[in-house]
This record gives structure tokens, C-alpha cells and sequence, in this order.
């Protein structure tokens, strides 16, 4: 397993095509599997699943294609793209619970800073209660996860708050979700840095993802 944390921002279509070009090698045997850590600059993704109603202000910021599942997402800068480009075959072939597995690695980091992030029935990505604005019934989106996979290695993966301007989060219904809203680390309180959250990732990985290959270990 290799890691890759890129500084700067990465154009978004220069890291679909590094994705492509690593999923094909690893399918080939020629590398090994990748974990990517990067920014991107502000932009809109479209999943598959994507209604163009969901784009409120198309002219805001790029638009792109992702190819991934999912509706739209916004990525930008503070918020931490993690591209995880594995192997399912040697692993577990299984996509329910490989998206069960990033859930996990999300809330597992996210529980390093004394955050609580959640799974929602019928609702993707990880959930924070907002008990900290006294609005028990309020939950805010932190991290969001799309994944692809093309004979059975994955492209994509999750993208985590961390510091991102989230009034560009208004340009579109975030995962085609307008009943709640979105949050970070910092905007929780949280003096956390991408470096912080960039050890956390790689720490709690091997907890999920470790020497076995059972994905949806409970």
C-alpha cells in the first residue's frame, strides 16, 4: 500500500487521470494499491446519480463529471480529498460493505478530535447532531463519500471538513440532501489542522483495513 499526500491544489481533471492510470496498474499487477491525500481548488462534482436541479448556481464554480455514485458534492480547499485506490479481489469483493468500511475509517478518524460522526439510514456520507447549538433535531454533513469501482478496484473515496469555506457548499444541494446542512472540524470549535487530520487517517486505516480482509467487520 502506497500513500501520497500532495501539496497544493490538484486539478480536478489531472487527478481523474492519475486514478484511471493507477487503478489500471494496480488491476495489472504493475503497482500497488494507493491511498491519495489532496486539496482541490472550488468546484462541483456530479455523480451518476446527479439531478440537474441540484445545481443552484452552475456559473459559481466548475462543474465536472465524476463518474463516481452519488449526486453533487462540492470540493475545495480545508477539506481533505482522500482517493483510495484498492483492490477489492485481494480483499473482499463486496461494495456494500467496502462503503461501510469508509464510513467506518471516517468516523474512526473523526472520533481522534472527540467528534460523534454518525450513519444515517438512506442518507450517505457522516452526520454530526448539532447538540453543541442546543438544536437537538439539527444534524450537519462532515464528510461525504462516492466511490466507483471498475473489476473490483476502487476509484474515489471520501472527502472530510476540515477547514472549507462552507458558504460554497450553497451552490448546490450537497448529495441532493436540502433538509440539513453541512459542518467542519473547525467550525465545530476545533483547532484542527489538515497535518492533524492527515495522521489520524493514517493511523485509524489500519484499524478498518488491516491485515484482514473482511471488510464489514462489525
Amino acid at each position: 500500500m502506497d500513500w501520497r499526500v500532495s501539496d497544493g491544489l490538484i486539478d480536478y481533471p489531472a487527478a481523474l487521470a492519475e486514478m484511471e492510470s493507477r487503478v489500471q496498474a494496480i488491476r495489472d499487477g504493475a503497482a500497488p494499491e494507493l491511498i491519495w491525500l489532496l486539496e482541490h481548488p472550488p468546484l462541483y462534482t456530479a455523480g451518476t446519480s446527479a439531478d440537474a436541479s441540484d445545481l443552484l448556481q452552475p456559473d459559481r464554480f466548475p462543474v465536472y463529471e465524476a463518474g463516481r455514485g452519488g449526486q453533487y458534492t462540492y470540493h475545495g480547499p480545508g477539506q481533505r480529498v482522500v482517493y483510495a485506490m484498492m483492490d477489492l479481489k485481494a480483499r473482499e469483493p463486496d461494495v456494500r460493505c467496502y462503503v461501510h468500511a469508509l464510513e467506518e475509517w471516517a468516523i474512526r478518524t473523526l472520533a481522534r478530535f472527540n467528534v460523534t460522526g454518525e450513519r444515517r439510514e438512506g442518507r450517505v456520507g457522516i452526520w454530526v447532531p448539532r447538540h453543541d447549538l442546543g438544536l437537538p433535531q439539527r444534524e450537519d454533513k462532515i464528510a461525504a463519500i462516492g466511490v466507483r469501482v471498475r473489476r473490483w478496484v476502487t476509484f474515489h473515496g471520501l472527502s472530510l471538513n476540515v477547514e472549507p469555506d462552507l458558504s460554497h457548499f450553497a451552490g448546490i444541494v450537497p448529495c441532493g440532501i436540502s433538509q440539513h446542512g453541512v459542518t467542519s472540524l473547525i467550525d465545530l470549535g476545533l483547532p484542527v489542522t489538515m497535518a492533524d487530520v492527515d495522521v489520524a487517517l493514517r493511523d485509524t486505516f489500519d484499524e478498518v483495513f488491516g491485515q484482514s480482509t473482511k471488510l464489514c467487520r462489525r
